[in-house]
């Protein structure tokens, strides 16, 4: 018991992450965030891979990358623009980005072969 007080106490904390800084123009960041905005206003929960391709059928032309994506969706997560939710089905998590203004009806996930759910 002693051991586990003095190791819980030994643990560094999370370092505190600093603030995403966008590199795009204003007028750019803004396009692109309302784009995004939209797309899961429109058809959200959705996932990264499923808003990813929703934006490519747009065919915006702020976005370089997925990876540029992802970096605008934390960055429009600390702005409390989006927010982030997790569909918990057994031991599966799907982590899932909607507005704060949508309510969520999530669907849960397909089980996969072999498993049997009630």
């Amino acid at each position: 018991m002693f051991a586990t007080a003095i190791r819980y106490m030994a643990k560094k904390p999370k370092p505190k992450m600093k603030p995403i800084e966008l590199k795009t123009p204003p007028e750019q960041t803004q396009t692109i965030t309302r784009v995004i905005f939209d797309i899961l206003k429109e058809h959200g929960p959705l996932t990264i891979a499923n808003t990813w391709e929703h934006v490519k059928d747009v065919g915006l032309r702020g976005l370089t990358s997925k990876r540029h994506m992802k970096i605008v969706l934390r960055w429009m997560r600390e702005r409390q623009k989006i927010r982030l939710i997790c569909n918990h089905v057994g031991p599966h998590k799907q982590f899932l980005y909607t507005t704060w203004f949508t309510n969520p009806n999530i669907k849960p996930l397909k089980p996969r072969n072999g498993s049997s759910q009630p």
